[in-house]
């Protein structure tokens, strides 16, 4: 645990610092997963995973789940578009808890946010919401050529001040060498084991979807207890309405009934009341 503090100002602890990562780099493996809510983070907390990534609006349910893990929020560029707008929304992100920033823009925005001092983690290989441009869904780095194209993005990202990067989907084999080429922490997203930092979501982790990614492994099956749940909220709910309906609910255990003698006075009062009207 490190004691440090927060870029509000405020004294705080970690679990583990942007320089443990640094000096981590060749020599151990960190874990990184998602959280969607508390509930989630403290889960992770628990489990001993290193890092938490998540989107901001979750930020808050992230840092009282997780208070000393090291968490990545991120600024999404639909609804940050300009570099003045990425910075203004980093720094808030910042001030509300968050150790760095995921922002997969362009060299010149991280460049920007590096300079102001904001630890960026920027994103390369697949990255989904510009698969149009490198041909849809699928690996990245296939290719020599291709190879070559996302060592010098790496570069790039790297000479800009980015301090992470999530390489997603890329060959094996390819991101095992550009990792040692680059200062940066390569956070592998189903890129193979040679990344500083694995990362897996924590639905496909758990298992709690139908189906998962090819790269993802699930240590659990929450979907299958999900149905479960659900098929014994069903058959609890049937039994209620059929127990309303041939009387057997509620029964005296469920009931208050008045104290000793009273029923007879208030039937009393009740009969006076009724035929004087």
């Amino acid at each position: 645990m490190k004691k440090t503090f927060s870029f509000a100002g405020q004294p705080t602890e970690r679990t583990l610092t942007l320089k443990c990562l640094r000096d981590g780099k060749g020599k151990r493996k960190f874990t990184q997963t998602t959280a969607v809510n508390a509930e989630q983070a403290s889960a992770a907390a628990e489990a001993g995973i290193d890092m938490l990534v998540g989107s901001a609006p979750i930020l808050a349910e992230m840092r009282t789940g997780a208070p000393k893990m090291f968490i990545t929020a991120g600024v999404h560029m639909w609804n940050f578009p300009t570099a003045g707008e990425v910075l203004r929304q980093a720094y808030k992100l910042l001030e509300a808890g968050a150790d760095a920033i995921y922002c997969p823009r362009e060299p010149q925005v991280v460049e920007m946010l590096a300079t102001a001092q904001v630890p960026v983690m920027g994103h390369l290989g697949l990255v989904p919401r510009t698969s149009m441009w490198t041909g849809g869904i699928r690996a990245m780095g296939r290719s020599a050529e291709e190879a070559i194209e996302l060592y010098q993005a790496f570069k790039d990202l790297e000479n800009a001040g980015a301090v992470m990067v999530e390489a997603e989907v890329i060959a094996s084999d390819v991101l095992t060498e550009i990792a040692k080429s680059v200062s940066l922490s390569v956070v592998s997203l189903g890129s193979g084991p040679g990344g500083d930092i694995d990362y897996l979501f924590q639905e496909d982790i758990c298992g709690e979807a139908a189906s998962r990614p090819r790269h993802a492994r699930a240590y659990a099956d929450l979907h299958g207890l999900h149905q479960q749940i659900y098929a014994k909220r069903v058959q609890a709910m049937s039994a209620y309405r059929q127990s309303v309906q041939d009387g057997s609910f509620p029964d005296s255990s469920e009931t208050v009934r008045m104290k000793e003698g009273q029923f007879e006075v208030f039937q009393n009062a009740l009969g006076k009341l009724t035929s004087s009207t």
